[in-house]
C-alpha cells in the first residue's frame, strides 16, 4: 500500500478599514465638552460677588389693582375697535 499524505492550508485575511476612528474622535470631543460644562456648573468660576449662592429677588407692585382693571378694560376696548375696523374693511366701508 502506498502512503498518502494530506496537507491542509488555511488562510485568514483580516481587513482594517479604520471606520471607528471618526466615531472615537467625536466621542472624545463630547467627553471634553461635558467635562468643561461640569467644571463650570460645579464650581463658581466666573460668578461675581462674595457668596455665589446668595440670590435675592425683589418683586414690587407697580400699579394698584384698580389700574390693572382699567388697563384690562382699555385692552378689551382696543380689541373691539380692531374687530370693528376689520369688519368695516371686509364690508368695503
Amino acid at each position: 500500500m502506498s502512503d498518502s499524505t494530506h496537507h491542509n492550508t488555511t488562510t485568514t485575511t483580516t481587513t482594517d478599514r479604520g471606520g471607528n476612528s471618526g466615531i472615537a474622535f467625536i466621542v472624545g470631543i463630547l467627553v471634553v465638552v461635558v467635562a468643561v460644562i461640569g467644571f463650570f456648573v460645579f464650581t463658581n468660576v466666573g460668578v461675581s460677588g462674595s457668596d455665589a449662592s446668595d440670590i435675592n429677588v425683589t418683586i414690587e407692585e407697580s400699579a394698584p389693582a384698580a389700574d390693572a382693571q382699567g388697563a384690562a378694560q382699555d385692552a378689551a376696548n382696543a380689541v373691539e375697535g380692531a374687530a370693528k375696523a376689520v369688519e368695516d374693511a371686509a364690508n368695503g366701508n
